[in-house]
């Protein structure tokens, strides 16, 4: 089953543990409850917001990540279960024992799946993609050459339009983007939890000291997912979050080609955790992609 994203916007509100659900409450009356176990993670932006303890302590142990955002909805804290995993404790210091040339290696292949993943997206959208593929077969261990960010500067002029520019302060589409990922994040959190791993332990990722720069690392090659979304909601003429949220958080549902048929992102999220922690404790590099990089195309894609 594929978890829900909570997110929680409205000025006011309180939330509580009531008879096993997580309660909302506002003006002084119950807004809506949800199952504990339905729950992927929960997304905070409302001011004035008012937590139990016991509703923050069951969303730990349950794994499930309450994610707080900023105004242009880019993440400033979360809160992440202490116990994750019955192995936790024996994965962790393997992946904290992980060598330099080890981590070099993983983010050489998650670049280079992000590459790919970037020039399916372009195809998706009947836009040359010869030059990702080119940078994607020439990734070097560690990215010495940055292959990713010469693949983005090729990427974004085509997959939005010669106009835009990647800015994370800015609103519009920048902010769909900021809210996009921010799910995308909070959900590879929940897999890295859940997968044994500490989040900040990242292979890459390193900005002063970031809770999850791990989360950083693995989402990479599932951005283009997000791209893809962006891109045909402006060309419906949604051009802001608060209209865009349904689909955003839909993503996580988007079904991805696998060995074991089709799977969310979410579940694809959890092998790829899954096979770093394998890999960490191996000592040998087993990443687990999906067979594409980018989700199957809908009948609405494909009529585009």
């Amino acid at each position: 089953m594929v978890g829900r994203i909570l997110e929680l916007t409205t000025p006011g509100l309180s939330v509580h543990k009531r008879r096993g659900f997580l309660a909302v409450d506002r003006d002084g009356g119950e807004a809506g409850r949800i199952a504990f176990d339905d729950l992927e993670a929960v997304l905070v932006a409302s001011p004035g917001m008012v937590w139990s303890n016991t509703a923050l302590a069951e969303l730990a142990a349950r794994q499930v990540p309450v994610m707080v955002l900023g105004h242009d909805f880019n993440p400033v804290a979360v809160v992440l279960p202490l116990n994750g995993h019955f192995q936790q404790a024996h994965r962790i210091r393997a992946q904290a024992d992980a060598s330099l040339p080890f981590r070099k290696q993983a983010w050489a292949a998650l670049v280079r799946h992000k590459i790919i993943a970037q020039a399916e997206a372009l195809e998706r959208v009947n836009a040359p993609s010869e030059r990702l593929r080119r940078l994607a077969t020439a990734v070097r261990s560690g990215d010495p050459d940055n292959r990713e960010a010469q693949a983005a500067q090729a990427y974004w002029p085509l997959m939005m339009d010669k106009t835009f520019r990647r800015d994370r302060e800015a609103s519009g589409i920048n902010g769909m983007l900021n809210y996009g990922y921010a799910i995308l994040r909070a959900a590879t959190a929940r897999a890295i939890v859940a997968a044994g791993l500490h989040p900040s332990l990242s292979v890459h990722h390193r900005s002063g000291g970031d809770a999850l720069a791990l989360a950083d690392d693995l989402m990479e090659p599932f951005r283009p997912t997000i791209d893809l979304i962006v891109r045909r909601l402006c060309a419906e003429g949604i051009t802001q979050v608060a209209e865009a949220r349904g689909a955003l958080v839909a993503s996580l549902a988007a079904d991805f080609p696998t060995a074991q048929g089709a799977s969310p992102l979410s579940q694809v999220l959890l092998r790829l955790a899954q096979s770093l922690a394998r890999s960490c404790e191996t000592g040998r590099l087993r990443l687990v992609f999906p067979d594409r990089p980018i989700p199957l195309a809908t009948e609405e894609q494909e009529d585009e």
